[in-house]
């Protein structure tokens, strides 16, 4: 109980104080992150968008491999981006190990099944009551994708918010890829493993609730900034 108040205190210093390591780390984080869910939400959502309209042999297997693939271990996924872009990997010439980018990197092969997953779901299910509409108006493949894609926005939403939250929170892929060098590499939660490991607890504390805090302020900026709640959609 000492620690954890502690940690409130430390958190609400460092925040208060806009300490200048905090806020690096915390602005990588959210530059990591974020830059892993636009590059992801990309490709994702019109995956799920042509998994639901088009049938084609190889359908079914293809929604099962991704629906398998969003429990993908993190570990696993970091190791293979690890041997890809290391030295001797076939991608070592582009000199991208333990950079920001090859932490975007693991989080979009992260979260690409989760997202095409998930929005799946909400995707096919407006199908089925777009279907008859759309045929009849004999628009093409395309026209469809991009019809589904405005109108379930708002599931599509929490989707994106959903790999968010599995990206803020990601420690394993992108320790492996990111080696959590100090003011090149380190995010939130490589710094919280470190403190940990160092039995500084009070800090890996703060920066725990400093990471909450960030991803709620996050989520509650996207609900607003989407007007879900003004439209009674909520």
């Amino acid at each position: 109980m000492v620690d954890i108040w502690s940690g409130l205190v430390q958190a609400f210093w460092l925040v208060a104080t806009l300490d200048a390591e905090l806020l690096e780390i915390a602005l990588r984080s959210l530059e990591v992150t974020l830059s892993a869910l636009v590059i992801a939400s990309l490709i994702a959502l019109p995956l799920a968008a042509f998994l639901a309209v088009r049938r084609f042999r190889f359908r079914r297997t293809v929604i099962a491999v991704l629906n398998a693939l969003m429990g993908l271990p993190p570990v696993v996924v970091g190791l293979v981006v690890y041997v890809l872009l290391s030295r001797a990997g076939p991608l070592g010439v582009l000199g991208l190990l333990f950079t920001p980018t090859a932490m975007v990197i693991a989080q979009v092969i992260i979260l690409v099944p989760l997202i095409a997953s998930v929005a799946h779901q909400s995707i096919r299910d407006l199908w089925q009551e777009y279907h008859d509409l759309l045929i009849s108006m004999n628009v093409t493949q395309g026209q469809k994708i991009r019809t589904l894609l405005w109108d379930s926005r708002r599931a599509l939403l929490t989707a994106a918010l959903a790999g968010f939250g599995r990206g803020i929170g990601e420690v394993g892929a992108i320790m492996i890829v990111g080696g959590n060098i100090d003011h090149a590499t380190r995010v939130l939660t490589t710094a919280i493993a470190l403190e940990t490991g160092k039995g500084n607890f009070a800090l890996a504390l703060a920066l725990g609730f400093v990471l909450i805090a960030l991803a709620i302020a996050v989520n509650l900026a996207i609900h607003a900034l989407s007007r879900t709640e003004r439209e009674g959609r909520w």
